[in-house]
């Protein structure tokens, strides 16, 4: 389980292709102050950009996760590229502060940056769902984009709104957005559960 605050950045230092599937290998040799180094353990999870990943080595400067094809082909990692910039977050422990809600890592789908514009101090961004998640969308509920814990403002079909405070731009790859961006989006998982027993 993760909480969507996220640690640090890192940088995507190679995307190496295995039989369909790929082995990604993430520079964080600048993170030691933010992430313990024994969260990026052979056998850990941790959250890169939202997406639920096993660190399978790990050399103190860089971990190394594989990639299945199902995670390819339903979040942006089957596009990312060396040199490419990632959310990150260690798995959390018990005891561990809960700052924004639970999450899974498990990622239902990606989203589009519809756009974007200053309010006050913050970025107030539109995002377009996939249509078939917009039921699981409330206003004052929680989504995480990118692995990033967020409260979402209002819902008008399967767009919803977000602000981004300037300290969430400032520690996550949301200093790049752009208009048009894909990015992981992962519902609140009590609204799946919900949707699932209302659907029994």
């Amino acid at each position: 389980m993760f909480t969507g605050i996220i640690q640090a950045t890192g940088r995507v230092a190679a995307v190496a292709p295995r039989g369909g599937d790929l082995r990604l290998t993430v520079d964080v040799s600048d993170l030691a102050a933010r992430i313990d180094a024994s969260r990026l353990a052979l056998g850990e999870s941790v959250a890169v950009s939202g997406v639920c990943l096993t660190v399978i080595a790990f050399d103190g400067r860089s971990f190394v996760a594989d990639v299945s094809r199902e995670t390819l082909q339903l979040t942006t990692l089957g596009a990312v590229a060396v040199g490419t910039q990632v959310n990150l977050e260690a798995a959390l422990r018990a005891g561990d502060p809960l700052g924004g809600h639970l999450m899974s890592g498990h990622v239902d789908g990606i989203a589009t940056v519809a756009g974007f514009e200053e309010d006050a101090r913050s970025l107030r961004v539109r995002i377009e769902a996939p249509p078939a998640l917009a039921r699981f969308i409330a206003p004052k509920g929680s989504v995480a984009l990118d692995g990033v814990s967020l409260t979402v403002n209002e819902v008008e079909g399967a767009c919803f709104g977000v602000n981004l405070i300037p300290h969430t731009v400032a520690v996550t790859t949301f200093r790049h957005l752009a208009a048009g961006q894909r990015l992981n989006f992962e519902v609140d998982p009590l609204a799946r559960y919900v949707q699932r027993a209302l659907a029994g």
